[in-house]
Order: C-alpha cells, then sequence, then structure tokens
C-alpha cells in the first residue's frame, strides 16, 4: 500500500491511495502501537505525538473520574484515551475519555467491541496539550457534535478554561471553573477541577 505524506509537522497526515478499511487500520494501529493514530472524514490518518508527562497525568485522572462515576451511576461504560471509535463520518476518533450509554454499547457485536466501534460516544472529554492548537481542537469539538455526541467538554490547562459543546447551542465557556457539572447524558458526574489543574 504507498502513501504520500500530507504535512511534515505533527500531527503527520499520511493520504493512501484507496481509503483504509476499519481492518486495515487495526492491522496498522497494532503494528504501530506506539503510536497514537486517528483517521479524518476524507480517509486521511492522523500520526499524533505523545502526550506529554503532565497532560498524560491530567488524561489518566480525568478517566479515573469518569470511570470511577459510571460504576457507580451504572447506566453506561466509561472508556480512556486508548479507545477508538468509527463515527457516522467514517472517521476513527479517540476521545482523552468518553461515556456510552450501556444500551447502546450492549447492542454491538463483541466483534464490533473488539474493533473500533460502530457508535458515536454520548460523552467526550478532550484535554488540550501543549502541542495543539486551539482552533483544530475546538474543530474537532464541533465534529463530536456533528457526529451525534449529546454532550462534549474541551478541558485547556493552559488558559484555565472548559469549553461545553451541545447539539444546537453556542460554545459555553467557563473560566477557571472549581468544577464542572455534567448534564444529559452524564447527569450527576462533577469534575473538580483542582484535581485536574494541580
Amino acid at each position: 500500500m504507498s502513501y504520500e505524506i500530507v504535512e511534515a509537522q505533527l500531527p503527520v497526515r499520511l493520504k493512501f491511495e484507496r481509503p483504509m478499511s476499519d481492518a486495515d487500520l487495526l492491522r496498522f494501529c497494532e503494528a504501530n502501537e506506539d503510536l497514537r493514530v486517528e483517521r479524518d472524514a476524507n480517509g486521511e490518518i492522523l500520526v499524533m505525538s505523545p502526550a506529554s508527562s503532565n497532560t498524560s497525568k491530567m488524561n489518566m485522572r480525568i478517566s479515573r473520574y469518569l470511570d470511577e462515576w459510571a460504576e457507580v451511576d451504572d447506566h453506561g461504560i466509561g472508556f480512556d484515551s486508548s479507545g477508538g471509535f468509527t463515527l457516522p463520518d467514517n472517521s476513527m476518533r479517540s476521545p482523552d475519555a468518553a461515556w456510552i450509554l450501556r444500551k447502546r454499547w450492549d447492542c454491538l457485536t463483541k466483534e464490533q467491541q473488539s474493533s473500533f466501534a460502530p457508535v458515536c460516544p454520548n460523552f467526550v472529554i478532550e484535554l488540550r496539550s501543549p502541542s495543539d492548537k486551539l482552533p483544530e481542537v475546538q474543530s474537532k469539538m464541533q465534529q463530536w457534535i456533528s457526529n451525534g455526541t449529546e454532550l462534549a467538554w474541551l478541558i485547556d490547562p493552559e488558559r484555565r478554561v472548559v469549553e461545553i459543546y451541545r447539539p444546537g447551542n453556542s460554545v459555553e465557556q467557563l473560566d477557571d471553573p472549581s468544577s464542572v457539572q455534567g448534564s444529559s447524558p452524564v447527569a450527576g458526574f462533577e469534575l473538580v477541577m483542582a484535581r485536574i489543574w494541580d
């Protein structure tokens, strides 16, 4: 399979002669397990830099708090940043943390669950890393919403801001919030920001 490198800086964009199938993409990821990989709706493969140590620490905490809440709430399942999902626009994205309503997850076959599951998370959290350009991350948040995500949070440690995205609504910006409260579909989830910023 031949490819063309579209950009030389990270993220690197690889454009193949024919778009990778989900099975091809899974094999590519397995053969390059140290890389963070996503697929755009146009079929380009994005190879991203690994997270910095501090970003990784924050990612771990966000995923842990969401998973702990999901276990107690028991209406859905939490996922960390290594999980990829095939979205309706045919992109494959890996949010920093995600939550899917259990009945939607249970409708998938075991084979689908073992691949890049063809389901858009109900709720996602993205954590902006120092290398992320803000307009690109904000565009990604809009892509989550346009693919069916009901609620998405963009956490930006550099600005100490949380942006909240919902379908049909303007972006809500919280400046240096002490906590962020979940609403439908994750009503009852609270993320205390002192645990993330510090």
